[in-house]
């Protein structure tokens, strides 16, 4: 990494459209200086205010102008169709080699349906989310919010800072579809190490016993899987209410025979929750370090009291909006200084140049990286989910990652059955563990004993990033605080991922993925009209706090300093709820024509949903987003209102959707979504987890599940790469770890310990 490279001066020329608005976003939170090419057209107050505060726009109304402009960026930020690229010549190469250029396509630049398009129903389809949400007697549906798109936003600011670190201008390719695929935790998984995919149920988790539960004002997330005292803590909590029932006999002290049994408990804690207080029962859980938090709407995260305590809230100002201005969601982590006021997107003034001074990323002399991060050392102590994706993403790009485990602390993911996904395997074949720890080197350090910790202590001078999802306060008794580990290792970079922060009032809070999503407002907009919510059936909040820490870390690593991440998983979700908190401030309410029986309606587009398809539990995901896509598919079918515009469709939705349903259903799905992409209508597969893994030609064509070599379980495939790098490209190069394999390994090179010493170690138990 070379000089003037900081993140906080970048220039980024801003090109996207609703597949990357998100990215661009990203960019602003941590201080590159954007600028669009239009004033935000199309867009309502609040969406235009969310996507686009702190950019400037300058119009570009020839190739010339927009050649200008490129010319003078570091950073290229471009997204839709490939029809439409405006930066991409035909043999896939960029028209601007000078600068980091970003290209988010609904499937990527390569590959059979590199011209497939999709908006975010199509693109949670083709990638496996639509499956995983909805009843099981009901339509499948993606997670609200168009969860789809900002999940590969936040993919193309991880490419365009990987490549930044890089030091080489370069094409960084980001399929949404990809995005989406490696963000569904076990669905693919599941096939690949047992046959099987998960199914829809309406939000309980298949391998955590966590859920959404009604109470006498409304609902809470939680659970009582994780450690031991997660069970009986609840438990106590029940009997003091006189609400433990049956749970109190000894047999259910098993956790495995709970796990069996799990309906007869989930009743019973059940009735608990419906006695209570939805605000008051999260509340007490929280004094008792319990996993539960109120189902709350996006509306009222401006009034979070940990969000307000930590400052994460975003002030907007300008023109067209209250005096003041309006508070917003903020970003993933604090990357400007607090608190944050953005003005509202403003037009470059006549005469006034977009950005002055010389480009930043302007490529190295010397010899180029074969990747991003090659030569950066990584202290791994993260487990499950979150701190493992974070992890696993800057090893695919060259980071050497240390990752540290004990059989005294038990990472979930290797050592629980319910997450071994295949039956009989061990807590060296996990298959949830092998997929999101390739790419690392195991040590074994016990962690409970003063010469583990110093260990560990000494590892420190020789890694430049430290990882670390413990609760608040744990890395401090070990004398691993930030500033412990500035003394080791002035330039060091922490990322500490708490649920909720290191701050605030909430600090201490237990947190789950469900909890998060409770807590963040997007579980609440998960309900059908008139339903109750249903929450996710899998940690889609890990990977956005993931992502955000990936962000972040390439942010500080860019910048060439030291600094604490200190990121909360909670603000990292809010930050994907886009304009939610500023619709009913800014009155950008729309009426939702959405039903129980059709989820999946837009007040944008229609139609717009998942229609049966022939066989069993098959399903099409069409959206019409245009009057072309109309007129091309009355061409295909027979539909009412064939001539109407959307708002005189609007009246016949019911009719047009029955119809639409009727036809689909004959069909093979597979082959429908094929004929409307071919005459231009967006469409997809709801695609389960074997559709992904066995039938997707286009993930198929582009490598997406690459085989790796495991010591146990043999060649198996893995999630592969999103973000591609054209000069310095990432890879997979080695099975995820058994536990301690790497441990005399690390420990010779890193610390130079002799055999007599390994084997003192070894006999007092420090690495095991």
């Amino acid at each position: 990494m070379g000089p003037g490279t900081d993140p906080a001066g970048l220039r980024v020329l801003d090109l996207t459209d609703e597949l990357a608005f998100q990215g661009a976003r990203l960019l602003v939170g941590i201080g590159a200086d954007v600028v669009r090419t239009e004033p935000g057209a199309g867009l309502g107050p609040a969406a235009r205010t969310h996507w686009h505060a702190g950019k400037r726009w300058m119009p570009a109304k020839n190739p010339a102008d927009l050649d200008a402009l490129a010319a003078a960026a570091d950073v290229i930020l471009e997204s839709g169709p490939v029809a439409r690229l405006r930066g991409v010549h035909e043999d896939g190469s960029s028209r601007w080699p000078h600068a980091v250029h970003v290209v988010v396509t609904p499937f990527g630049l390569t590959g059979p349906r590199r011209d497939w398009i999709g908006d975010d129903l199509v693109l949670a389809s083709a990638g496996g989310m639509t499956w995983l949400g909805g009843r099981p007697d009901g339509q499948p549906k993606p997670p609200p919010r168009e969860q789809a798109l900002l999940t590969a936003g936040a993919h193309a600011a991880i490419g365009a800072l990987l490549a930044v670190v890089s030091g080489t201008p370069q094409l960084v390719d980001v399929s949404a579809q990809e995005a989406v695929a490696a963000t569904l935790e076990t669905a693919a998984l599941a096939w690949i190490h047992a046959g099987r995919f998960p199914v829809r149920n309406g939000g309980v988790y298949e391998h955590v016993a966590h859920q959404i539960f009604e109470t006498a004002d409304g609902y809470v997330a939680g659970g009582y899987s994780g450690s031991d005292r997660m069970w009986t803590d609840l438990l106590a909590w029940m009997a003091e209410r006189g609400e433990a029932g049956d749970l109190l006999d000894d047999r259910w002290q098993d956790a495995t025979f709970r796990w069996r049994q799990r309906p007869h408990v989930d009743a019973v804690v059940r009735r608990f929750a419906a006695r209570q207080p939805a605000a008051e029962l999260a509340a007490e859980a929280r004094e008792r370090a319990l996993p539960w938090a109120e189902v709350v709407p996006a509306a009222r995260l401006t009034d979070n009291p940990q969000l307000r305590d930590r400052e994460s809230l975003v002030t907007i100002t300008g023109e067209g909006l209250p005096d003041g201005g309006v508070q917003d969601l903020g970003f993933p982590w604090a990357a400007l200084p607090q608190p944050v006021t953005l003005p509202a997107l403003r037009e470059v003034a006549p005469g006034e140049q977009p950005w002055g001074g010389p480009r930043r990323v302007r490529g190295h002399g010397e010899e180029p990286k074969s990747m991003a991060l090659e030569g950066v050392r990584v202290l791994d102590l993260t487990w499950v989910l979150a701190g493992p994706y974070v992890t696993k993403q800057l090893g695919e790009h060259g980071a050497d990652i240390v990752k540290i485990e004990s059989r005294h602390r038990q990472d979930p993911t290797r050592f629980a059955p319910s997450m071994h996904l295949r039956p009989g395997s061990d807590p060296d074949d996990s298959g949830y563990f092998i997929n999101f720890n390739r790419n690392k080197r195991g040590v074994a350090l016990n962690l409970r004993t003063e010469e583990g910790q110093r260990l560990l202590r000494e590892l420190v001078p020789h890694c430049d990033v430290v990882v670390e999802n413990f609760s608040p306060g744990v890395l401090a008794r070990w004398g691993m605080d930030y500033a412990s580990l500035r003394e080791l290792n002035p330039d060091v970079i922490l990322v500490s991922m708490a649920g909720v922060g290191q701050t605030g009032p909430w600090r201490n809070a237990v947190t789950f993925a469900d909890t998060l999503a409770a807590m963040s407002g997007l579980s609440s907009e998960t309900r059908d009209p008139g339903g109750p919510p249903q929450g996710l059936t899998f940690g889609l909040g890990d990977m956005i706090a993931a992502n955000s820490a990936v962000i972040a870390t390439l942010d500080l690593l860019a910048r060439g300093h030291g600094g604490h991440v200190d990121l909360s998983q909670l603000e990292a979700m809010a930050a994907t709820m886009g304009p939610a908190a500023l619709e009913s401030v800014l009155d950008d309410r729309v009426p939702d024509p959405r039903t129980a029986d059709f989820p999946n309606r837009s007040p944008h587009t229609l139609p717009h949903g998942v229609y049966p398809a022939a066989g069993d539990d098959r399903w099409v995901a069409v959206s019409v987003t245009d009057e072309a896509q109309w007129h091309a598919l009355t061409r295909l079918v027979e539909l009412p209102c064939r001539n109407g515009d959307l708002a005189a469709r609007r009246a016949h939705e019911d009719e047009i959707d029955a119809a639409l349903a009727a036809w689909a259903s004959r069909h093979d799905a597979h082959k429908l979504a094929e004929t409307l992409q071919a005459d231009g209508i967006a469409a997809a597969v709801v695609a389960t987890g074997q559709d992904l893994v066995e039938a997707d030609e286009q993930l198929a064509a582009r490598g997406f599940y690459p085989v790796l070599d495991h010591p146990l379980t043999g060649p198996v495939r893995h999630e592969g790469i999103v973000a591609r790098l054209a000069a310095t490209p990432g890879r997979l190069d080695r099975p995820a770890p058994l536990l301690g394999q790497h441990t005399a390994e690390v420990l010779r090179e890193l610390l130079g310990l002799s055999d007599d010493q390994l084997a003192t170690l070894t006999a007092e138990g420090v690495t095991e």
